[in-house]
């Protein structure tokens, strides 16, 4: 792959999509209140970030594959996405999304948007309907912050021309691992931590940073 000027590492949930996948998925359940729950106290990192994907995931289990249609349809970009990836794109710069949510969704929505790179959790699952189990290792927050300097290294981007943008705790060590950290709509213990912290829910507010 061609080498880039710089690279912006964006979370999924809450950062280029308003939405948390798992408690959509967790609607067709019929458990997504019990979920939402979970999902905002391990984003507050209040509880161990792979240990509550677990519980929350074994909460989809008889969840038909099928359904991840519906979830797509509820799918709401973040407002100024489509402009801050452009402009990642007209600078030279290379745009990845690593997400504690899912490939079943990220791989349709992430090219979507122009993202170039993307990695995630997938969802275990026999005959058409998810056990209620994690395939493989879980994307934790170190497992994000390994991804970035991966990425970084394989585009020859120095760290110092790494953004990463998220808003939970799962995302401190990967805003800790690049250059520039970008809390957005973000929790108050990563606000805290952040180089910098975007206040309007509007991605295009992040394109004055970009080198």
């Amino acid at each position: 792959m061609p080498d880039a000027r710089f690279l912006v590492v964006f979370d999924a949930d809450s950062t280029i999509i308003r939405n948390e996948v798992i408690e959509l998925i967790a609607d067709e359940a019929g458990r997504g209140a019990e979920v939402a729950a979970a999902t905002e106290a391990a984003m507050r990192g209040e509880v161990d970030f792979a240990a509550s994907l677990r519980s929350r995931v074994g909460e989809l289990a008889g969840v038909p594959v099928a359904s991840f249609d519906r979830v797509l349809s509820r799918i709401e970009p973040t407002p100024g996405v489509d402009a801050l990836i452009a402009a990642i794109h007209d600078r030279g710069g290379v745009a990845a999304v690593v997400s504690g949510g899912f490939h079943e969704i990220l791989d349709t929505v992430a090219p979507g948007l122009g993202v170039d790179v993307w990695r995630a959790n997938r969802l275990a699952v026999a005959d058409g309907i998810l056990t209620g189990a994690v395939d493989g290792p879980i994307v934790d927050a170190a497992a994000k912050a390994s991804a970035l300097r991966e990425w970084a290294a394989a585009y020859g981007v120095a760290a110092s021309a790494t953004i990463a943008v998220g808003d939970g705790a799962n995302d401190l060590l990967m805003m800790d691992a690049a250059g520039l950290g970008v809390a957005f709509n973000a929790k108050p213990a990563v606000r805290g931590r952040a180089d910098l912290v975007v206040g309007p829910v509007d991605l295009a507010e992040v394109i004055a940073l970009l080198p």
